[in-house]
């Protein structure tokens, strides 16, 4: 990445943009850590050209936590930083960054009272201006519009999350579906019950169903035939809301592992799988391979077979370096059409 960005800085960017946007890659992570990079080079163009894409690549309040921590890594918060980071506040509708602050209140150390007082925004609207002043819990001094009365909307959306916590479980289902809340905005003692996990999944987004289905069969809302199996097997069957949620087959595949050995990799957490979760799991990371794109160039798949690779892969101690590598050479495969498979010790 040093490289690239040392030779090209803007092309590189603009790769960045592309393999994030498109989520070819199983995690955003290494895009939000190559921009971070990029704002951080000594040539202008290309810091500019980073900090003008982070809307883009920083599209949750949490890949802009991860931004904004390596960034901070390479260098300090001078103009740029400040003015990207104030623009991914004030540039979206109040609505969509009311979901984004009480979605992901913080990560890596950082919390959007950090951020928002480091960059300094001026509030375009006097909604905007009351979800600042409700997440930094104070006064911002620039650029109050007017005392104009904030979105009603916006602040039945705040106040409904903020009333969970008083709330009894059955009631807190009503609230939460009332509201299309996400489970980050649900306290977590709430969140060892059916009926309040059965109120999240309709509008629970694609990668966090397919990251909770072992939490949903430990509570007992996942059992064969029921209503909420039959919806989870619909929408992991529907590829083209698999293609927009940018679900990566390793991600399925990850889930897949996970669920059928009935117990998470930490915690104490255990569950028996429903058999049409797991094959509509299965069916599911075949759906997946046609969100990479195919080059149409004759493509060698060489697999090391040898013994090393039964380890786990970084970071998902459920998976090994066999099947995933298998995995990833089946997308290619599926996508490519001049292909050859190899393997070698």
């Amino acid at each position: 990445a040093v490289a690239c960005i040392a030779s090209d800085g803007p092309r590189a960017v603009r790769r960045i943009v592309e393999i994030s946007t498109a989520g070819r890659a199983p995690s955003n992570d290494p895009a939000l850590f190559a921009l971070a990079l990029a704002a951080s080079a000594e040539d202008a163009p290309t810091r500019a050209a980073a900090f003008a894409a982070l809307p883009e690549v920083a599209r949750t309040g949490m890949h802009l936590f991860h931004w904004v921590h390596y960034m901070q890594g390479f260098r300090g918060w001078g103009r740029g930083p400040r003015t990207a980071v104030a623009q991914w506040y004030t540039k979206r509708p109040a609505a969509v960054l009311a979901y984004q602050l009480l979605k992901y209140r913080s990560r890596d150390g950082w919390s959007h009272r950090d951020t928002l007082r480091l960059a300094h925004p001026a509030p375009p609207t006097a909604t905007h201006d009351y979800l600042f002043r409700y997440a930094t819990r104070e006064t911002l001094e620039v650029g109050t519009p007017s005392r104009v009365a904030p979105d009603r909307d916006v602040v039945a959306f705040v106040e409904a999350v903020a009333s969970l916590a008083r709330l009894k479980p059955d009631a807190a289902a009503q609230t939460i579906a009332q509201h299309r809340l996400t489970r980050e905005m649900v306290p977590t003692e709430l969140l060892t019950h059916a009926s309040v996990w059965d109120a999240l999944l309709p509008a629970m987004p694609l990668t966090a169903m397919i990251r909770n289905l072992g939490v949903m069969s430990a509570c007992g809302l996942l059992v064969p035939h029921s209503q909420a199996t039959k919806t989870i097997a619909a929408r992991l069957g529907d590829r083209e809301a698999l293609r927009a949620a940018r679900i990566h087959p390793i991600a399925v595949l990850a889930a897949l592992k996970t669920y059928a050995q009935g117990h998470g990799v930490k915690g104490k957490n255990t569950w028996t799988p429903v058999s049409q979760v797991v094959d509509a799991l299965d069916a599911a990371f075949y759906l997946t391979f046609d969100n990479a794109p195919a080059t149409n160039r004759r493509v060698m798949l060489a697999l090391d077979v040898s013994g090393s690779m039964a380890s786990p892969v970084f970071g998902m101690d459920y998976l090994s370096c066999r099947e995933a590598s298998a995995a990833m050479a089946l997308v290619t495969a599926a996508t490519e059409p001049n292909h050859q498979f190899v393997a070698f010790t």
